[in-house]
């Protein structure tokens, strides 16, 4: 596949006339969907088929934020509902090893869900702590305040969706939960000491070093970099991400049209590429910022495709067998209060 270093999303519940165009001549790596794109599985399907067509790469990645809890984008009625990280992580308070297969089996049953339609990565788990400090916008959607709660949770979450063929996200790299403010609305700024940054934030991502693809945190750490957030610092990315934590592979992106970022949308890509993520992610659909996105993202070569091939090489094909009525009737048992 000779495509962009690029993740882009579009409008509506199928491609206009404009979009099937400017995919065809961008050709981004995937597509993400959010709930504007989402109507019934067979309209999501032809969605997805659309833009496989269009692109001309038949397994083209297509994404999605499927959680649980504030942040699943297929919803009741048509798909069922799942709990909250946070749900989890008192099941696993309560035992851990029931706690880990509940986490383990819920991903399993989202990943069904999902590779129905023809979608391939799920950006979870969130492996960022639950920290009193830290902004709602984290919240619940974090398993736990502790460092052994969230990474025995998010690898049990990461295992559940590769083994039903879908590539797990980790996110939000290096640590989202300090932060005070919503990266959707402002820039974050956390002050702590880099030692304790790397005691604490920091630890539950190193522990997942090896999973497939990560997603930065639109967040500044001063003791680090006190100018940029992590998304376009090449000292977060290098000295810590690729550093400290030792991450590998794929590094995505948060969405390049939060207001946690400042300056055109060329200018934003160009920064994070140049600070070394791999591919940059834009959500909203607009058009007009992602032909600007689009203009600075060269097609994926070197590193960045070798992480890229590694990580699509990564999904569980074919995927592990499970009897859904089954499953989830055990799922909603363990995860019970």
């Amino acid at each position: 596949m000779s495509a962009r270093a690029l993740i882009v999303g579009c409008a509506g519940l199928r491609l206009s006339a404009a979009e099937r165009e400017f995919l065809a001549r961008v050709k981004p790596w995937g597509l993400i969907l959010f709930k504007r794109n989402i109507e019934s599985p067979a309209q999501v399907t032809a969605l997805i088929q659309e833009f496989r067509g269009v692109v001309g790469y038949r397994e083209a990645p297509v994404l999605i934020d499927q959680e649980g809890g504030r942040v699943q984008r297929l919803s009741p009625p048509q798909w069922p509902d799942f709990p909250p990280a946070a749900r989890l992580g008192a099941a696993y308070d309560r035992d851990p090893a029931r706690g880990i297969e509940a986490t383990k089996l819920g991903a399993r049953l989202i990943a069904s869900e999902l590779s129905q339609l023809g979608i391939t990565i799920d950006c979870m788990p969130v492996a960022d702590l639950r920290l009193p400090e830290g902004h709602n916008v984290i919240g619940d959607r974090a398993y736990g305040m502790e460092i052994e709660t969230v990474t025995h949770l998010a690898r049990a979450a990461a295992e559940g969706l590769i083994a039903g063929g879908v590539l797990p996200v980790v996110k939000h790299i290096p640590g989202h939960g300090r932060a005070r403010a919503d990266s959707h609305e402002a820039l974050p700024v956390v002050e702590t000491s880099r030692t304790e940054l790397e005691r604490t934030d920091f630890e539950p991502f190193r522990r997942l070093s090896d999973l497939p693809i990560a997603m930065t945190a639109h967040v500044i750490y001063a003791a680090v970099d006190a100018e940029r957030p992590a998304t376009v610092s090449p000292a977060v990315v290098e000295e810590i991400i690729r550093g400290h934590i030792g991450f590998d592979g794929l590094l995505l992106t948060d969405d390049l049209s939060m207001k946690a970022l400042k300056g055109g949308f060329r200018a934003r890509a160009e920064a994070a590429l140049a600070a070394g993520c791999d591919i940059v992610l834009h959500c909203n659909g607009k058009m007009d910022e992602m032909v600007e996105i689009a203009a600075a993202c060269p097609q994926l070569s070197g590193e960045a495709k070798r992480r890229a091939e590694a990580a699509l090489n990564r999904r569980n094909l074919p995927v592990e067998s499970v009897d859904v009525a089954e499953a989830r009737a055990r799922f909603s048992a363990m995860v019970a209060a």
